[in-house]
């Protein structure tokens, strides 16, 4: 008998299905479902995991935060602890049955080391179980059957690069998130975290608040004239920006009764606009997230479809098709479905040359469509991913964009304006993604010498603008050039960085808590949050993956590292802790107290619950109960009828609740009959 080990239960599911040609059975052991199959003379069962069943962690005596020297901790050596005693218990059920196994967990770092630590179980009950690997890079019924008629060996080295990132960052994680939370005494369900990748990458966000912060305005003024020549158009004055007002308005005073303007120069020039190139994973973060996805939802519902056949992985760096992906083929897949108009227009070309970009992969082809599907298959969500993936797609297949750009130039009473138009002859690729590309700008077609009418001049008083903050796939991007974090883990940081109380918005933005930890990391121990080196770690892991060091040498060179560091935080214990629990209680404060005119604080009582309270207590006893669940935000402005603070309660997926924390106020009962 041969076991086949997926990643997740729905993997398993799906494989098992393709395999057997949907005649596998399915049974199950505690609540751990089994595929079984023949084919081919032999029997089959296919399980799937959980993702991680093991789980690294410190021996038990050096969980006890307070009690344990943190420059020891560098350098206890983590076990392995299992987190899904069930499955465990179902493999060394039916281990000792089979003859070989087959690890088909997705083919990544992180997969190819859950694999690995499925695979330990099975020979510490099993040795002499024959192994090997099924590499695929989509869940489709052509690629599952060429990948199980194509076993490989294990990588190792690829897992081992996984176990590596996974040593190093839990000592990271534990010694320095330990020190900030011990230092300010923000232990418990409030403990502070720090990180690796985490703090460089808040420290990006924190510093470009800082230059928004410290931007100051400079005043400008523009000249911008309506004109006509059977449609309206404008034109700005060829200065652009007049840094000096006084020299604006004599311009302005020269130019405002004007009543025509000349054609003294045209300039018209055709060019083409190349196709985007294919997704890979920060690319299309990038896109998805432009359309109000979170980096996380993005990649979630990328993996969803993944996984239930519709995309390929997504899970790559890989911008070059492979000459051997059937790009006819999957565009003939698009026949009756939403998108067919444009498949049929594609496969009508005599051939296909597809875009590629600067990276070339060997273990993922770049994020494309498998299967065609229609929006009444998908919820609207992943409709609206999907369409985004299928249409990059097609778009790298298309032709090129032809645009023609008219440039002008206007005498008004012998003052130079400035107009130019864009005209788009053929769309090409844009007509398959037009999430970006040139957008057309009417205006006439003018010759020197033309006579254009002037409506009117406008003297435009304006100010420069600070620097725009990150969204969350520019940050991705600028992680990605940076070397923080990899394809798989961006999204996954930006993320803790919300669920730590460190950032907040679409965009975004520090929070006091955020801007505490960074100033306290930048002042006393820059190194962390400098991107340089965590990502000569990351270069480090990637050599264990190509097989040219051990995991032994990165582990050390890291512990090292952060022994210096720590070195350096505890020299400024002191200071660090009185700054950030400072930035806590500011963070903490809802309002004042109508008692006693002190701050209202949010606290948690000794089983954890949170509630308001007044930071004088036990001498003043004010107290409001809060909701358990969601993102507790203060409100700017007081309840208008009782005075008391009001929040604003977050909660996934559903709209923000906001109410007075006052129970007995009568805000509180409208507020109830309108819900």
């Amino acid at each position: 008998m041969i076991l086949i080990l997926c990643e997740k239960e729905n993997a398993a599911r799906r494989i098992a299905h393709i395999l057997s040609k949907g005649k596998a059975s399915r049974s199950v052991s505690k609540k751990v479902s089994l595929y079984v199959f023949s084919m081919d003379g032999k029997k089959y069962t296919v399980m799937g995991l959980r993702g991680h069943i093991l789980n690294l962690d410190y021996p038990a005596k050096y969980n006890q935060w307070d009690r344990i020297d943190l420059k020891d901790l560098i350098w206890v050596e983590p076990y392995k602890k299992i987190q899904a005693q069930n499955i465990v218990d179902v493999l060394k059920k039916i281990i000792p049955d089979m003859e070989e196994i087959i690890i088909a967990t997705d083919y990544d770092r992180e997969g190819e080391l859950i694999g690995v630590e499925g695979l330990e179980i099975v020979k510490g009950i099993n040795p002499n179980i024959i192994s090997s690997r099924a590499r695929f890079s989509a869940l489709t019924s052509e690629e599952v059957i060429r990948a199980f008629n194509n076993l490989t060996d294990i990588d190792y080295n690829l897992s081992s690069s996984a176990e590596s990132r996974q040593i190093i960052d839990l000592a990271w994680g534990a010694v320095l998130t330990r020190f900030i939370s011990l230092t300010s005494r923000q232990i418990g369900k409030d403990f502070l975290s720090v990180g690796r990748v985490q703090s460089p990458t808040l420290a990006l966000i924190v510093d470009k608040e800082k230059l928004i912060q410290d931007f100051k305005p400079k005043p400008y003024w523009e000249l911008v004239a309506k004109l006509k020549k059977d449609i309206d158009f404008s034109a700005k004055h060829e200065e652009d920006k007049f840094w000096d007002e006084k020299v604006s308005k004599s311009i302005y005073d020269k130019v405002k009764k004007a009543e025509e303007g000349t054609i003294v120069q045209v300039n018209k020039r055709s060019k083409t606009d190349k196709p985007p190139t294919p997704f890979n994973t920060t690319a299309y973060l990038q896109a998805a997230t432009s359309l109000g996805f979170t980096a996380a939802a993005a990649m979630t519902i990328a993996e969803d479809l993944y996984t239930n056949g519709w995309i390929s992985y997504p899970r790559t760096d890989n911008t070059e098709y492979p000459p051997s992906l059937n790009l006819r083929g999957i565009l003939q897949k698009f026949k009756g479905t939403d998108l067919s108009d444009l498949a049929s227009e594609l496969l009508s070309q005599p051939t296909l040359k597809p875009t590629k970009g600067k990276t070339r992969a060997t273990d993922h082809p770049p994020i494309h469509p498998v299967e065609g599907a229609s929006s009444n298959q998908l919820d609207k969500r992943q409709w609206k991913i999907y369409e985004l993936i299928v249409r990059r797609f097609f778009a790298t297949l298309a032709p090129e964009a032809k645009i023609q750009t008219q440039k002008v130039n206007i005498d008004i009473e012998e003052e130079v304006f400035l107009a130019d138009g864009i005209r788009i002859l053929e769309p090409g690729w844009m007509k398959f993604y037009p999430y970006i590309g040139s957008k057309e700008k009417k205006i006439p077609e003018l010759k020197k010498g033309d006579k254009v009418k002037v409506i009117k001049i406008d003297l435009l008083s304006k100010e420069t603008q600070p620097p725009k903050r990150y969204g969350q796939g520019g940050l991705i991007q600028e992680m990605d050039r940076l070397g923080l974090g990899t394809k798989s883990t961006r999204h996954e940081i930006i993320q803790k960085l919300y669920n730590r109380g460190y950032v907040t918005g679409t965009s975004p933005r520090p929070t006091v808590m955020g801007f505490a930890v960074t100033d306290a990391l930048e002042t006393y121990a820059e190194l962390i949050t400098k991107p340089d080196m965590t990502a000569s770690l990351e270069k480090e892991m990637d050599r264990i993956s190509l097989g040219k060091l051990k995991i032994d040498k990165v582990v050390k060179d890291s512990q090292k590292m952060l022994t210096d560091i720590l070195a350096e935080l505890e020299k400024n214990k002191e200071v660090i802790g009185n700054s950030i629990r400072e930035a806590f209680l500011e963070q903490s404060t809802i309002g004042k107290c109508s008692k006693c005119g002190s701050n209202l604080i949010v606290l948690r009582s000794h089983r954890g619950k949170r509630f308001i309270g007044c930071s004088k207590y036990p001498k003043c006893r004010m107290s409001f109960p809060l909701p358990q669940r969601g993102k507790l935000e203060a409100e700017e402005n007081p309840c208008e009828v009782c005075g008391s603070p009001r929040v604003r309660i977050l909660l996934r997926k559903q709209k923000p609740w906001e109410f007075c924390v006052n129970m007995k106020c009568a805000s509180r009962s409208k507020e109830n009959k309108k819900d």
